[in-house]
C-alpha cells in the first residue's frame, strides 16, 4: 500500500520518514501502526509540554489531547512535511492555547518535582559529592526557569531548538512562520537566557 507513495519522488524519498509511512498506515486503518507512533513520541511530546506548562498533569492531558487529535485527523493527513513537525505544531498550538487561557497554575514548587519526568542525559552516571549535586540541581533549576520565564513562543522556540535539536526549518513548520523569524526569536530569548543567567558563567 505504501509503494504508492513512492514513485519518482527521488531524492523526496528519504523526507518521507518511517513516521509519515506509518501515518499513512494508520490512514489506512492499521492501529498498530498509530501505537508504534505513540510509543516513538509520548514521553518527547509529554517532556516538551511540561516545559511549556511546567505542569505535570496538565502536560500528561494535552499529550492525550495532542495524540486524540493526530487520529481524528489521519484521515486527512498528507505527508507534506516531517511527521514530527506537524505533532509539535499540535503540541505547541496546545500549550500556547492553554497559557493564554489563564488556566497557568504555574505551582512553585512542582518546578522541583520533576526528578524523574526531565531527560536523563544531562545527569551524570557517577555519584558526584552532595554539594555538588546541590549546586547542579540549583543551576538547572534556575536555566529552567529562566527558560519558563521566556514569552510563549520564544519558550517554545527554545525548547525545540535545544531540547528536541529541530533545525531552524522544522520550528519555522511548526511556529508557522519564516526561518528568519525564528532565528529572531530565538535570538531574543538566548540574549534574554544570557542577561538572566549571567552570574553563572
Amino acid at each position: 500500500m505504501i509503494e504508492r507513495v513512492k514513485p519518482d519522488m527521488g531524492g523526496a524519498a528519504a523526507a518521507l520518514d518511517l513516521d509519515a509511512e506509518l501515518m499513512l498506515r494508520v490512514k489506512e486503518g492499521d492501529g498498530a501502526s498509530f501505537g508504534v507512533l505513540l510509543e516513538k513520541h509520548r514521553s518527547p511530546v509529554v517532556h516538551f509540554l511540561y516545559r511549556m506548562v511546567q505542569n505535570h498533569a496538565v502536560a500528561e492531558e494535552l499529550a492525550q489531547e495532542v495524540f486524540l487529535r493526530v487520529y481524528r485527523s489521519r484521515g486527512s493527513y498528507e505527508p507534506t512535511a516531517k511527521f514530527t513537525t506537524w505533532l509539535f505544531r499540535i503540541a505547541t498550538h496546545l500549550a500556547l492555547n492553554w497559557l493564554r487561557d489563564g488556566k497557568n497554575e504555574k505551582g512553585q514548587e512542582r518546578l522541583d518535582d520533576d526528578t524523574g519526568a526531565s531527560p536523563s542525559r544531562d545527569v551524570p552516571d557517577r555519584r558526584p559529592s552532595v554539594e555538588y549535586t546541590l549546586v547542579r540541581q540549583a543551576r538547572m533549576d534556575e536555566v529552567r526557569r529562566a527558560v519558563a520565564a521566556l514569552p510563549d513562543k520564544q519558550r517554545a522556540a527554545v525548547l525545540m531548538h535545544k531540547y528536541e535539536e529541530m533545525e531552524y526549518s522544522q520550528i519555522a513548520g511548526v511556529l508557522n512562520c519564516s526561518e528568519s523569524a525564528v532565528k529572531s526569536l530565538l535570538f531574543r530569548a538566548y540574549e534574554s537566557l544570557r542577561a538572566r543567567l549571567a552570574h553563572m558563567a
